[in-house]
């Protein structure tokens, strides 16, 4: 994975969002709508990438593409 994508977890009473492979997070919101936004900010900083973003069950439910990002599915990718 490139090193600009970013995770949004589960953390307690929060949404952390993480670095793959990391083992701390970064920055720790009270709502996942705070923490995507951070995220896809983080990434876009960098020059774009991959934001996974993690359901209550610890389930992928969804991932975004930041520009200037290879997104590898764009046909079937119409949600964002």
């Amino acid at each position: 994975m490139p090193k600009n994508d970013r995770y949004v977890t589960k953390h307690g009473d929060g949404w952390a969002v993480k670095k793959p492979g990391a083992t701390r997070a970064s920055n720790v919101y009270g709502t996942q709508k705070q923490a995507e936004g951070r995220a896809k900010e983080i990434v876009g900083n960098l020059g774009g990438g991959e934001v996974r973003i993690q359901g209550r069950n610890g389930q992928w439910r969804d991932s975004d593409t930041v520009a200037p990002g290879n997104d590898p599915c764009p046909p079937k990718d119409r949600k964002h």
